[in-house]
């Protein structure tokens, strides 16, 4: 079972795609008015942030992709991805 949570760790990229996933279904929930879409987005907008929480505590920051993850997490306004270029950064 070790092996399986291995292969299956959180990842920030996975979390950041999962993350749009959900924003666009929540928009597309708000256009049509489809109850349906709009709780899925927040739904998988909820677990995105969770597996990306966890995958950024499990992280090495000399892996990460520094200023450039920094600029993007400032573009996107993703918080997350600003702390973690930053540790990046002062790392390499």
């Amino acid at each position: 079972m070790s092996s399986q949570n291995n292969s299956q760790q959180p990842s920030l990229i996975g979390g950041h795609a999962e993350y749009i996933k959900g924003v666009t279904e929540s928009a597309i929930g708000s256009v049509t008015g489809s109850q349906a879409w709009t709780s899925s987005g927040e739904q998988d907008k909820a677990h995105a942030v969770d597996t990306m929480k966890t995958a950024g505590a499990n992280r090495d920051s000399s892996q990460g992709f520094g200023k450039v993850e920094q600029k993007l997490g400032q573009a996107t306004g993703c918080e997350g991805m600003v702390k973690e270029g930053a540790a990046s950064k002062k790392s390499a």
